[in-house]
């Protein structure tokens, strides 16, 4: 995608599709008020007959205005003046997109990051229009027999600012929304294909591809038989009952000279039956989506690498399949972890924290200076938060403030949650170490206090992604979440935010 910015009016841009939108009670926007003034107030017209809507997330397609050299012309609801919020301003520049996702529009121009949103600047306002557009246009048709293209040729995007200080920094902020939108689009593929195509092993195979022809980017794989050697009995459990063989993927970008490196370690279970604690039948087919943390970390590894930041980022994806058999895990059954420390497994259906134990310890190896957790971890944490906050844990307060502060500036927001030693003590168990369940109470609480079991000394937070990495329905697909947030926290912690 090429980018452009422009300090001239709306009305004199030639090209495809200009946005402009229109506030509650008739006022325009910056942009809008250009085309008024050149097709001798045609918009107000509009406005006063009531053809245009101010309503959030409404789009009008105007064609052919008398003195405006854009082709087309969309314009958009913002709701109340002085209280347009990022949300809106991306679901404006999502419903214009939509408005002409049909036709052969192959450039656009953005006037609303002229607008006043909030405290967001002009880089962000940038990166989330080309954020917007990407997931708009976003459409997954590889398993499709007939794979017609039905998005439009979009080749160019524009961002109108109000001076020429500005464009640096709506460039960066569209180049790096671009390449966010490339890691999404990743994540999203990984976690819509079916899982009888992505498999563990070819969660492996596409991380791998994505080092090829990268110097600084080296990705391993790391077979069940070394898995033994390393004492990950608690990652195998998980894979038991399955013959799909469990992978350990380890990549390693170097770029950032002799720092630690920050670790995201995603939790990549193909697909999850619930191995013999089975699940209900009902959306199982949903599943497939247990590997969301998996597509997450790789996609921010995409992200990292297509724009080739100073840093030292490590990204470990347990990859396995949890399925009944006549060799799987039962509950009752006792591991012991790579650490050491001894599980009492009383629900099979609580794998993702056993493979993420056992990658945690791994991940070790690498000193970190931070390791950060991506997981569809429970179904709590959904009923905690809904499909709309990231849950976040962490024993390190700074950590936690700076992942939320992260969400808030990429808009993919989380929310913290807490950890104590009272949830830790629901993990007791008579027989081991400890339990991987401790009861329906606080789940997905429980669930971090597991993790925080094996992370003692180190920087460490758990993203819970179970409501935000996926949607239900009739829109079922993956989101790409927390590409935008993770991808966020790297840029920031390297320093390449404006």
């Amino acid at each position: 995608m090429d980018y452009f910015t422009t300090t001239s009016n709306a009305a004199k841009r030639a090209t495809d599709c200009v946005i402009v939108g229109v506030y509650e009670r008739g006022k325009l926007s910056a942009g809008a008020r250009d085309i008024d003034v050149a097709s001798n107030g045609e918009l107000r017209r509009l406005v006063k007959s009531g053809d245009l809507s101010s309503k959030p997330g409404r789009c009008i397609l105007l064609t052919n205005l008398a003195g405006v050299k854009a082709t087309r012309v969309a314009v958009v609801g913002l709701g109340k003046s002085g209280e347009l919020s990022t949300r809106t301003f991306c679901r404006a520049v999502a419903a214009a997109i939509a408005s002409v996702s049909e036709s052969k529009c192959s450039d656009v121009l953005n006037t609303l990051t002229l607008e006043a949103v909030g405290d967001a600047s002009v880089y962000y306002l940038a990166r989330q229009t080309v954020q917007s557009i990407g997931d708009m246009l976003y459409r997954f048709t590889q398993m499709k027999s007939e794979r017609k293209n039905s998005s439009m040729p979009l080749r160019k995007v524009g961002l109108s600012v109000a001076s020429r200080g500005d464009a640096s920094n709506a460039t960066l902020g569209a180049e790096h929304g671009d390449a966010i939108v490339e890691g999404m689009s990743l994540a999203k593929d990984l976690g819509n294909l079916p899982p009888n195509v992505c498999t563990p092993t070819y969660l492996a195979r596409a991380a791998q591809k994505l080092a090829k022809g990268n110097g600084k980017l080296t990705t391993r794989i790391i077979n069940e038989s070394d898995m033994k050697r390393l004492g990950m009995h608690s990652l195998l459990s998980v894979t038991a009952g399955t013959n799909e063989p469990a992978k350990l993927i380890v990549m390693q970008y170097r770029n950032g000279g002799k720092s630690k490196p920050i670790v995201l370690v995603g939790k990549g279970v193909t697909f999850d039956s619930g191995g013999i604690s089975l699940k209900p039948g009902p959306a199982m087919d949903e599943m497939k989506y247990d590997m969301c943390g998996a597509a997450g970390v790789i996609g921010t590894m995409a992200t990292v690498a297509a724009l080739k930041l100073p840093v030292n980022l490590n990204v470990v994806v347990p990859a396995v399949e949890n399925l009944p058999g006549s060799k799987a895990t039962v509950p009752g059954d006792i591991v012991k972890s790579m650490s050491g420390q001894t599980i009492e497994i009383l629900n099979t259906d609580a794998e993702g924290r056993l493979i993420l134990c056992d990658a945690l310890t791994y991940s070790r190896r690498f000193r970190p200076d931070t390791i950060i957790d991506v997981a569809t971890l429970t179904g709590a944490c959904v009923i905690a938060l809904g499909h709309h906050h990231t849950g976040v844990m962490s024993y390190d307060d700074s950590l936690a403030d700076e992942i939320v502060s992260a969400g808030v500036n990429a808009s993919d927001r989380a929310w913290r949650l807490p950890l104590s030693d009272e949830y830790s003590e629901q993990l007791k168990s008579n027989f081991a170490d400890f339990a991987n369940v401790g009861g329906r109470d606080g789940g997905a609480i429980t669930a971090g206090c597991f993790l925080g079991k094996f992370t003692d000394d180190l920087k460490w937070a758990h993203l819970d992604i179970a409501g935000t990495a996926w949607r239900s329905g009739q829109k079922k697909g993956a989101t790409g979440r927390p590409v935008p947030l993770l991808s966020e926290f790297v840029l920031s912690r390297c320093n390449a935010l404006p």
